[in-house]
């Protein structure tokens, strides 16, 4: 093992490091061939430190819309855009970024590649998916304590931590329903979480293993929310391959569909209020899914598994798996309760 990292590992620090600071509430610095800005996530603004940006703007400020929330600002479009900001105002940022029934009061331009790099590093810090970037001439004028990652980096980042996957650590863990279980913790993907396969039973290697990919949901897997039924589908598949020749559940860290837990209790405010998961999901900036499911397969593959038959309701896991390599000979449903908190929900995905 090297004592320093290469070249590459550094660029992979810096893009965690570019995260902790978004999370944070603070500015990071994206340097690319074409240009160079600074980038703060939108949901960390109020009126204050609006007006401290506009000091540092000149004018040049411009707000990075996905193309999920301009589709509800009533511009319809399949890739994001920008909106020029003038002046850094935190009334007008709020209602084109966060406010419901909001429309769009100007032209919508083109992102550059700099204005995507910087949505996707949203993205990958799990936090509202919308920026507000600030060009700046150079680099050199930037505070030294301000963040500093290439979008080269940025754009790298996911196949990148997918494939450094590893195994940190597994013990017998005996379940109510599968008192043969195993837990396996895998370090990976942004932020390096902890993702966790639960090996149930002795599963025959040899042949089509059963498996389920589980994205964690606190609110329903823990504490058996109604308003979904992800804690009855994890409780059925355990069961059912303890009572079936053992299988794997990967319990994957992409609560809210790769959203994140704060992002998914905003959109149950608004559901709240009527809207289905997936218009509450639009008009904060999400797509319908933002889960990934590469690293999957490479848990599995470190697990010795080659064929599976699959529990899911989902097509894109399935795709995800054979995309990687893996055999899907088979799918099933995975099972939950219909209740009458969780119907809408049900009907929707």
């Amino acid at each position: 093992m090297r004592l320093f990292p290469s070249s590459h590992e550094v660029d992979e620090i810096r893009v965690e490091r570019a995260l902790a600071e978004l999370r944070s509430g603070r500015l990071v610095m994206i340097e690319n061939q074409a240009a160079c800005a600074l980038v703060i996530g939108v949901g960390y603004l109020d009126g204050s430190r609006c007006a401290e940006l506009d000091e540092i703007a000149i004018e040049q400020a411009r707000l990075i819309l996905p193309p999920a929330r301009l589709r509800c600002l009533g511009f319809d479009r399949e890739q994001a855009g920008t909106i020029s900001l003038p002046a850094v105002d935190w009334t007008r940022i709020e209602s084109l970024a966060l406010k419901v029934e909001s429309r769009v009061d100007a032209p919508v331009s083109p992102t550059a590649t700099i204005d995507d790099e910087a949505l996707e590093l949203t993205r990958l810090a799990m936090i509202l998916p919308s920026a507000l970037v600030i060009p700046i001439s150079s680099p050199c004028g930037v505070d030294a304590t301000v963040v500093r990652i290439s979008g080269a980096a940025i754009r790298a980042f996911r196949a990148s931590r997918a494939c450094g996957i590893k195994i940190v650590g597994r013990a017998p863990v005996p379940l109510e329903s599968a008192r043969d279980a195993e837990f396996v913790v895998f370090r990976c993907g942004e932020g390096l979480r902890d993702q966790v396969a639960i090996i149930i039973g002795k599963p025959d290697l040899t042949m089509p293993v059963a498996v389920q990919l589980h994205s964690a949901c606190l609110t329903g897997d823990l504490f058996g929310s109604l308003r979904c039924d992800c804690g009855d589908q994890l409780r059925d598949s355990v069961q059912r391959m303890a009572e079936n020749g053992g299988g794997i559940l990967l319990y994957l860290d992409q609560e809210g569909r790769g959203n994140g837990i704060g992002n998914k209790i905003r959109a149950y405010e608004l559901q709240s209020h009527g809207y289905d998961t997936y218009d509450a999901d639009q008009w904060l900036g999400f797509d319908p899914d933002g889960r990934r499911f590469d690293f999957a397969a490479v848990m599995l593959r470190q697990l010795g598994v080659q064929r599976v038959r699959i529990f899911t309701n989902n097509p894109d896991k399935i795709a995800a798996l054979r995309n990687a390599g893996l055999e899907v000979v088979s799918e099933e449903r995975a099972l939950g309760r219909k209740t009458a908190e969780n119907a809408r929900y049900l009907a929707s995905t």
